[in-house]
């Protein structure tokens, strides 16, 4: 099994995304995350292009990276610059790292056009900037900036410019697909020629602008690159950078590459979520391998045959990857998904009741409920059939009133009358609206019996009106999300009236957080 080389590129191209700004705190906590992964390589950010990036180099020194070797980015000198004057090499060399990657012109026409520049030039701030750091005892990669359209262009003043960093003593040379806009194929095949040129180890930086960047990356290797640089979860300018958390499995599983070890691999799902919650970014449910949906299955004919054997409409075990199977119940289900679901669950449940449930499912949601979304109602309804299941509470009444009072504005009281070890308890209580006065009155007249519901919280609230052609007589589909003991749990309710679409879901969260806090069945007192 080859080696391939990870190098990642989060800190510095993934923060180039127009929505993502990094503290230097954030950055550090990557870091260490990323070497705790176990990648061989990890960018840190441009010291000389702004100052945070200049102070997380002075702290990162004090990190324990382990294996993982820490980069440093920035450019070869400038057209009329001695290095030892040249401010960007300097800050380069301050910031202490064992590795520096400098990108450079590969280009003719960027070389002429952008930089102005002689294309001898060029060659000369190539050979005296990598032959500069690496006499400083640094580990030097050379980005090829623009690499394989410069390569099409002008073939042999793209060689040349790898020459002129490998005849300095270039460690690394990473031939960068800039633009983002070639093809599998053809980054293959010019790899394989640059291979049959150059002996210096190569590497690949592709951009996602065509949809290819994984595609490219992959190819890359198989034309002879043995490094590869991307970001977690793709970021990265426009369309972004090639995704680290889908490469690595294929290199790994499908490629059988020596990336990382399987126990590592196993981190990878924990990892993307990791860097998408400190990026403050919604994580993509459909992303590759480590997406909440990757391993889930909704279709009646696949989980049929899942039931049977588990592999049937999965590539990979998905534990492979740290991450999960799931049988996603709906209208569209089969009686499997309910038996699957069950069986996750450790529920015995027999043809009869799980066609029952399966019903049950499709006519609530002929009425608007949604359970894709909301699994914790679907558990609630398998673990409603165990034999030995007791509701932990019943709903005798509720009243919620509104109004406005001179000198406090709105206000909304509730009143819940719910049945609780054979007591009936009577609550009322205020909140800042009808839905979270109705919250405040449940939680109070459970709190003293089942007192783990005071590590609970509501994290989202969101309403859909379904058939907004009716006016305020409209169905109304409410979703409700809580927290507690490092779970986070869904559920719905739907109904003609905001407030009986809300009580439901609110109902159905707090007995679960009662079913999933504090075991298979809560215990009261």
């Amino acid at each position: 099994m080859s080696q391939v080389f990870l190098y990642d590129t989060t800190l510095r191209d993934g923060t180039q995304r127009e929505d993502i700004s990094l503290s230097v705190d954030d950055k550090l906590v990557i870091a260490k995350r990323l070497a705790d992964f176990g990648f061989h390589y990890i960018e840190g950010g441009w010291p000389g292009s702004n100052p945070k990036d200049a102070e997380f180099f002075v702290r990162a020194a004090k990190l324990d990276l382990g294996a993982s070797k820490l980069a440093a980015f920035g450019r070869t000198r400038q057209k009329h610059s001695q290095c030892e004057q040249d401010a960007n090499l300097q800050a380069l060399l301050d910031a202490a790292t064992p590795v520096v990657t400098m990108v450079g012109k590969s280009s003719e026409y960027h070389v002429k056009v952008v930089l102005s520049a002689t294309l001898e030039e060029n060659l000369a701030m190539i050979r005296d900037s990598v032959s500069y750091i690496k006499a400083q005892g640094r580990e030097v990669m050379f980005d090829a900036e623009h690499f394989f359209d410069a390569f099409i262009s002008n073939r042999d003043y793209a060689l040349a410019t790898l020459q002129a960093a490998a005849d300095a003593g270039a460690d690394w040379l990473v031939l960068c697909e800039t633009n983002g806009g070639k093809l599998p194929w053809e980054v293959e095949e010019i790899v394989r020629e640059v291979r049959q040129h150059i002996s210096t180890p190569l590497g690949a930086h592709c951009h996602n602008d065509s949809g290819c960047g994984v595609a490219n990356s992959l190819a890359a290797v198989r034309g002879g690159c043995t490094q590869v640089q991307g970001t977690i979860n793709g970021y990265g300018e426009r369309v972004g950078n090639a995704n680290l958390t889908t490469i690595i499995p294929n290199l790994q599983l499908k490629m059988y590459k020596q990336v990382v070890t399987p126990q590592q691999l196993r981190e990878l799902t924990g990892l993307a979520h990791y860097v998408a919650e400190v990026v403050n970014l919604k994580h993509y449910n459909h992303a590759p391998y480590i997406g909440h949906s990757a391993f889930a299955h909704k279709g009646g004919i696949h989980v049929a045959a899942m039931l049977k054997a588990r592999d049937s409409y999965q590539h990979i075990d998905p534990t492979m990857v740290g991450n999960e199977m799931r049988s996603i119940v709906s209208e569209l289900s089969g009686r499997g998904n309910i038996q699957l679901r069950a069986q996750d669950l450790g529920i015995d449940l027999n043809n009869e009741d799980a066609q029952r449930v399966l019903n049950h499912i499709k006519h609530l949601e002929h009425e608007g409920f949604t359970f894709e979304a909301a699994e914790a109602s679907v558990e609630l309804m398998l673990h409603r059939l165990r034999t030995e299941y007791e509701l932990p509470f019943e709903l005798v009444d509720y009243m919620v009133i509104a109004e406005r009072r001179q000198g406090h504005g709105l206000v909304s009281e509730a009143k819940v009358k719910v049945k609780v070890n054979a007591e009936v308890k009577l609550v009322a209580a205020e909140g800042n609206g009808p839905v979270n006065a109705l919250s405040n009155a449940l939680r109070s007249a459970l709190e003293d019996v089942y007192p783990v519901l005071k590590t609970v919280c509501l994290i989202d609230y969101k309403v859909r009106i379904l058939n907004s052609g009716n006016g305020t007589s409209a169905q109304i589909r409410v979703l409700i999300t809580f927290q507690g003991g490092g779970h986070v749990w869904t559920t719905v309710g739907a109904s003609t009236n905001i407030i009986d679409a809300s009580w439901r879901a609110l109902s159905d969260s707090f007995e679960y957080a009662l079913v999933k806090l504090d075991g298979s069945q809560a215990s009261a007192g």
